[in-house]
């Protein structure tokens, strides 16, 4: 379970994340939605200790990351904006070099790298160098690499963009198998077809702030709009939400 409290971040002048509070639960997806710019990503970012937030408190499976960050970290898979493969490595390289850091014995590190290799199914491309990739082999290599310890939550910042729609279901099919093994699964996006096909849960963000978290249907009930994409227009406020 990850639990964010009166989170905020500035730069300069700019509230990127201004007071963002929400539980994302195990054996659910979570959802954070909003337009580009809303503070999705910086967000995701001082959850998995790339950035510190000037006020507030995360805690990730009881585990407050300010005080203990490497605990934390033990427990988070993230799949981050920019996927970040190594090109000269192949993709089983790539995967069995995050489970060294994260200090797996040979054994168990090769029994993950061939499950994820299968779930993901990836096995055509293993042996080869990440170089040339497409959009939908580095995202599928970077999220094995994500998981190859084993987390309990999940992080995966916008993970269909670029994709095409083959590799969208194939995600999304593994985003459903992720929740269904009791992980907690949180993701950004500004896709409503894809939040409201997957998410359990949602976290509407806009202008750094959270305007409002429920279920799919607490939130057209909100709105008072049976389409989940005009409640999201109504929710947010703004000319914003037509760019989606």
């Amino acid at each position: 379970m990850i639990e964010l409290s009166d989170l905020r971040k500035t730069f300069g002048a700019v509230k990127a994340v201004d007071g963002v509070s929400f539980t994302a639960r195990d054996g659910e997806i979570t959802g954070l939605l909003g337009p580009n710019g809303a503070g999705k990503t910086t967000t995701l970012r001082m959850l998995y200790t790339l950035m510190k937030p000037e006020t507030g408190h995360i805690r990730v499976d009881g585990i407050d990351i300010a005080s203990d960050p490497t605990g934390a970290r033990r427990r988070l898979g993230v799949l981050p904006d920019a996927r970040g493969l190594y090109k000269r490595l192949t993709a089983r390289e790539n995967i069995e070099y995050f489970g060294r850091l994260h200090g797996l014995d040979e054994g168990t590190l090769k029994a993950r790298t061939e499950a994820l290799i299968a779930a993901l199914g990836i096995a055509d491309i293993a042996e080869r160098r990440t170089e040339g990739f497409s959009n939908g082999q580095r995202v599928k290599t970077a999220i094995a690499r994500a998981l190859v310890h084993d987390p309990r939550n999940v992080l995966l910042d916008e993970p269909t963009n670029g994709l095409d729609v083959m590799a969208t279901r194939a995600l999304r099919q593994f985003m459903l198998k992720l929740r269904d093994e009791g992980r907690c699964v949180l993701f950004s996006s500004h896709i409503m077809q894809e939040v409201a096909a997957l998410c359990d849960r949602i976290v509407v963000i806009a202008r750094g702030r959270v305007v409002a978290q429920g279920t799919p249907d607490e939130l057209r009930r909100q709105a008072g709009d049976d389409n989940l994409e005009e409640a999201f227009v109504k929710i947010i406020g703004t000319e914003e939400g037509l760019s989606l």
